[in-house]
């Protein structure tokens, strides 16, 4: 199939059941998701409650756009601003995930808190069928043709060993210092596609940065470093 026969639009309530099989599969193979859920025998059904949960969430209050075959979906949020702390959120995640819920949380918390400044839109969560590369090319693509238009940028954290390299990169986007979910856990890379006819060193914006390493949830969580300059 040439990329230019993916039918790309937006997904429906529909639909949720299909590509929640498509997120939690992805997450099934990505370092990450053996980090969010380290019991083997318990984690399919944990990851697919919360890829569940993080569509449900994105058809109310983001964009979720796919393709015909579902090969392919993503996540997208408009931010003019950092997000507020969403307590609804981390309610559901208590709910649905019980015992789980914390490093969830916890993963959450802290990609909050290093969202860019700059407004942007946030691609929040990404998955791919295996070989499906296309079309993924293809939704990003389409989505970036309105931000392009808009004049705004994109961001996304991806979990990869090669940030330079792949769909992203072609795409146009650049690696910044990565979330760090320890301990022993993958670094999610901060990817940053600027708007068209900027070109910014290093990917993101520079400003005062917060920490950006996660622990696991046991008992309170430390305070995190003070902010520290670029």
């Amino acid at each position: 199939m040439r990329l230019t026969e993916t039918v790309v639009r937006r997904a429906t309530g529909e639909e949720i059941t299909p590509l929640t099989t498509v997120v939690a599969d992805a997450l099934m193979v990505q370092p990450v998701g053996a980090w969010l859920v380290p019991d083997a025998a318990e984690r399919p059904a944990v990851l697919r409650r919360y890829a569940h949960l993080v569509l449900a969430r994105g058809l109310a209050h983001g964009q979720v756009d796919t393709t015909d075959d579902h090969a392919a979906v993503t996540v997208w949020y408009p931010r003019s601003e950092p997000p507020p702390p969403a307590a609804t959120w981390m309610y559901d995640l208590h709910r649905r995930l019980g015992p789980h819920a914390s490093r969830f949380a916890l993963l959450h918390a802290y990609v909050d808190a290093v969202l860019p400044y700059t407004p942007h839109h946030h691609l929040a969560h990404v998955a791919v069928r295996p070989g499906q590369d296309r079309a993924l090319q293809a939704l990003l693509a389409s989505y970036h043709r309105t931000l392009d238009a808009e004049g705004l940028p994109a961001y996304a954290e991806l979990s990869s060993a090669h940030p330079r390299e792949g769909v992203f990169a072609r795409l146009g986007y650049a690696p910044r210092s990565p979330v760090l979910l320890a301990p022993g856990g993958p670094a999610l890379w901060r990817m940053w596609r600027p708007r068209p006819g900027t070109r910014v060193p290093g990917g993101l914006p520079r400003r005062v940065r917060l920490h950006r390493s996660a622990t696991p949830l046991r008992g309170p969580v430390a305070p995190a470093a003070p902010p520290r300059s670029p």
